[in-house]
């Protein structure tokens, strides 16, 4: 029994080992400039976990201590990395959007309506608008489906009574030349990002000139919650200017970050696993009775899938009214 009870204490330890390992890499390679340093210290990081490795299978303790010494560095380096709004940003997220609030009336700031030709060729466009809460009518969901099924960019669009519609979308915060990278969204290689802009750059971007697959489905919620939600927004943009913040590919992207300001204004919102695999949000707001009734999940999503009408759009047409043609609305209730 003792036997039994060292080696699951052995084999315990080995995977610690192995996972301190590959995030001290990690780390290194997503944080540390890029130059021959880097890799050299990446060698010396898995030179101290081989040590490591070979102390677990001698027994000679001794051989932890480089890594140990070596992870308190790490972390203490690791520490040091803060979020900034301060560096080369891309265009599309040069700006942040920010809102003033006047009684009903929100102020949106850095609107984005910039009209895309292609992801390096557009024009460049940032707007003010006010919006009062009271004309509020709707608020839609988008899923833009970029890499298979299991995952989606959420975005969330609000209409109003004048036929105009805002999307927030919460994105990373991309510096010039940057790519986004999963891997890197666990460390610390993107800042986040609120932006808010018109449907006709936002969402036609991903289905005309991105050629993702984009969902659209009209959410039932009471019309308090629908300005709560939009003031959540508004609130969110606030604290990212004056303390920013990092993504994370699992606990801050863009469905999480929702999924905590709507728990926070409707209650008994369960948490679910499908707000890590976005791909399947709909499915789970279709479960809590909040998508148009008197449809399957499966008619919501055939009616709602836009890139059809998106892609038939004539110059001069409203896109906003050309993608929810034919599709089962919901007002506030």
């Amino acid at each position: 029994m003792k036997r039994w009870g060292a080696r699951v204490i052995k084999i315990l330890i080995l995977l610690l080992v192995l996972m301190v390992t590959v995030w001290g890499a990690l780390a290194l390679l997503f944080q540390w400039p890029a130059g021959a340093g880097r890799w050299m210290l990446v060698s010396v990081w898995v030179g101290m976990a081989l040590l490591s490795l070979y102390a677990l299978s001698n027994g000679k303790n001794v051989f932890f201590v480089p890594q140990g010494l070596g992870l308190v560095l790490l972390l203490g380096w690791w520490g040091s990395i803060v979020p900034s709004n301060e560096r080369l940003w891309a265009t599309d997220v040069n700006r942040m959007s920010y809102g003033e609030i006047h009684g009903s009336v929100v102020t949106l700031h850095n609107v984005r309506d910039f009209n895309w030709r292609s992801e390096t060729d557009f024009d460049e466009r940032w707007i003010t608008q006010d919006y009062d809460l009271q004309t509020l009518k709707s608020v839609d969901m988008f899923l833009s489906y970029w890499m298979g099924p299991v995952i989606a960019h959420t975005l969330v669009s609000f209409g109003f009574e004048d036929g105009r519609h805002v999307v927030f979308s919460v994105e990373i915060r991309k510096e010039r030349g940057e790519a986004f990278s999963a891997i890197g969204g666990f460390f610390k290689e993107f800042e986040l990002s609120l932006i808010a802009a018109t449907e006709q750059d936002i969402v036609r971007t991903r289905s005309n000139v991105r050629g993702e697959d984009v969902y659209m489905y009209s959410v039932e919620l009471a019309k308090p919650a629908m300005q709560a939600l939009f003031l959540s927004y508004v609130e969110q943009g606030r604290q990212l200017q004056t303390a920013p913040r990092f993504y994370n590919t699992l606990t801050a992207n863009c469905t999480t970050i929702v999924y905590d300001m709507v728990s926070k204004i409707v209650d008994g919102v369960p948490w679910d696993w499908r707000v890590l695999a976005s791909g399947y949000l709909a499915e789970y707001v279709y479960g809590l009775n909040a998508l148009a009734p008197g449809h399957t999940f499966k008619e919501l999503q055939q009616l709602g899938y836009i890139n059809p009408r998106a892609l038939a759009e004539q110059p001069g047409e409203d896109f906003s009214a050309l993608i929810r043609r034919d599709l089962p609305l919901v007002g506030p209730i």
